[in-house]
């Protein structure tokens, strides 16, 4: 059974028909209820295109049997520290509910780890709110390290 789930995963960059599935993934826990709104809301078809359009940045869902079930963000960054070296930033990484606990969040985690070296970032960095203590060990898991301090300020 476990290797009929893998060959029906798919990684693709997702779609304007995907948007609704994504915000309520991104929708779905306690932080992201505060903050999301309506599906249909057109900001969030504004950003789908601006994120859609920009070469530095990928929208990402993992789709099951047709399903879209995985959603992350990556972002491309150039800088001059480390000799140059572009650095890929995953954001918004969230698995459908009905797909938690059966090694999805692993495998997107991955496969985005593996299309940056593939473009030959240097390195693959995330954040994750502090209060989401199952996320810290999920990413430990994989080698990551809390190695910096992150802020935020909130602008309006």
């Amino acid at each position: 059974m476990e290797s009929e789930y893998a060959l029906s995963l798919i990684f693709r960059r997702a779609r304007k028909e995907d948007v609704p599935a994504i915000v309520a993934m991104l929708a779905d826990d306690q932080l992201g209820a505060e903050r999301e709104g309506d599906p249909a809301d057109e900001r969030y078809l504004a950003a789908f295109e601006r994120i859609d359009a920009n070469p530095y940045d990928e929208l990402i869902v993992a789709e099951r049997d047709g399903k879209v079930v995985g959603t992350m963000q990556l972002t491309y960054l150039a800088g001059l520290s480390r000799l140059g070296a572009e650095r890929c930033l995953i954001e918004a990484v969230r698995v459908a509910a009905s797909t938690r606990g059966q090694g999805l969040g692993r495998e997107m985690i991955q496969w985005a780890i593996d299309r940056a070296r593939a473009r030959g970032c240097a390195m693959v960095q995330l954040t994750s709110d502090k209060s989401r203590k199952d996320a810290h060990r999920f990413y430990d898991s994989l080698g990551f390290a809390a190695s910096h301090e992150g802020y935020k300020l909130k602008l309006g």
